[in-house]
């Protein structure tokens, strides 16, 4: 059995995105760093995020505002931002030669769009650190004894440094290597863990009208929920309609909240395909086709009103309706059916996706148990925490890895 008895400075535990970095930032500062990784390769989940474009941050320039979407971790967060903020991001990306884009809702990509493209600038990082790496090791958990760890198993060998850099991740997207794994270790070593739910994932339904739309997405629509048909919250924004369901941004940061009303009853909604129009001027919209086109049928002019490929679907959702007709058949009383279809089609949520499409699952260390001005354990002192790990609620945008960067570049100044 090999023996590595204080050889090294810091071990870093997990080589996604803030385990990458706060190994990065100790060799950066001489430290004597090794990087150990459960893969065969670094960052795996880090190359498939944001759709493999990677959206690196959030570019709110307003520090407050930025850290008011992590809702109660706020407060813990000024110190570390303040060492390591959206603006040092930018900065540090943009020294590894890679320039960022700031494109809607101030979400920040690499300019080349390729999340591989990140990877690289931090193994170059880890490179110019002279950072050991080891993957395809496999942690089997951390000893520790009076107030600090005192080493690590992996593969069947004992590995020991003065501090210890724990960046394993959460749970989504298991396939990539985020198992759990450090909630299960911290635990043992008497720390609070929260248990994680995924929290921005995609909405599966029960309807077959929107799961024949896969693939089709609304640029600009209202989604209204409703928990056992008593209204409860609206959104604004994009959706994307998916085999099992629903997707896009907006669906994704609604998750925790539908997933509040699941737990207590029946979640349907309804989708207002046109909310920029009300009642009364798309039907006068809807009346200007059909006057243009009397002599034809309604199924072959339902693309003319009705979203880009959402056509047949919605017309399978109107009750005796005839579309062999001709337009100028159509009563004013289906005509309205139509107009109030297009403002509030029917949605029954059966549940959310799990973890293995979760963008995030939250969960994780409580913060009263991390001195985030340096992320470290305040039950051992030669152990730091960050990214995932942390039980932190974000929506999605940029700011999950905005926190990796920011708790994986703190530790590894204080490591």
């Amino acid at each position: 059995m090999r023996k590595t008895n204080e050889i090294y400075d810091v071990i870093v535990i997990g080589g996604g995105a803030s385990g990458m970095m706060a190994a990065g930032r100790a060799g950066e500062r001489g430290r004597r760093v090794l990087l150990l990784e459960k893969n065969r390769n670094l960052g795996e989940k880090l190359k498939i995020t944001g759709g493999g474009r990677c959206n690196i941050t959030n570019a709110e320039e307003n520090e407050r505002v930025l850290l008011s979407h992590y809702g109660k971790a706020e407060p813990f967060l000024y110190s570390p931002f303040s060492q390591f903020g959206m603006k040092d991001t930018f900065s540090f990306f943009e020294s590894q030669n890679l320039p960022l884009v700031v494109q809607e809702r101030k979400r920040a990509f690499p300019k080349t769009e390729k999340a591989e493209d990140v990877f690289k600038a931090l193994e170059k990082y880890l490179r110019k650190g002279n950072v050991e790496i080891l993957s395809d090791m496999k942690v089997g958990g951390m000893a520790g004894s009076g107030g600090a760890i005192k080493k690590i198993i992996a593969n069947g060998q004992e590995f020991s440094a003065s501090s210890y850099i724990l960046a394993t991740g959460g749970i989504s997207h298991p396939e990539t290597g985020s198992t759990g794994d450090g909630f299960s270790w911290l635990k043992k070593l008497s720390h609070k863990v929260q248990s994680p739910t995924p929290t921005i994932v995609p909405l599966a339904v029960s309807d077959q009208w929107i799961k024949s739309l896969a693939g089709v997405s609304l640029p600009m629509m209202k989604i209204t929920f409703f928990l056992n048909n008593e209204k409860k919250f609206s959104l604004k924004g994009p959706v994307l309609f998916t085999h099992f369901g629903l997707s896009g941004p907006l669906i994704l940061n609604s998750a925790g909240k539908v997933s509040d009303l699941l737990h207590e009853g029946a979640v349907t909604a309804l989708i207002d395909a046109y909310p920029d129009a009300d009642l009364g001027s798309l039907d006068k919209q809807i009346t200007k086709v059909f006057d243009a086109n009397k002599n034809k049928m309604p199924k072959n002019i339902f693309n003319e009103i009705t979203p880009k490929g959402t056509a047949s679907a919605i017309l399978s959702l109107l009750k005796n309706f005839n579309s062999n007709i001709k337009v100028n058949s159509v009563t004013q009383k289906q005509r309205k059916e139509i107009v109030n279809l297009l403002k509030a089609l029917p949605v029954n949520i059966s549940g959310l996706m799990g973890y293995d499409r979760a963008v995030i699952s939250d969960g994780g260390l409580a913060l009263a148990e991390v001195d985030t001005k340096t992320m470290r354990s305040k039950l051992y002192k030669n152990l730091y925490i960050t990214g995932d790990l942390l039980h932190i609620s974000r929506p999605s945008g940029g700011y999950s890895l905005q926190l990796c960067w920011t708790t994986g570049y703190v530790a590894g100044s204080h490591a």
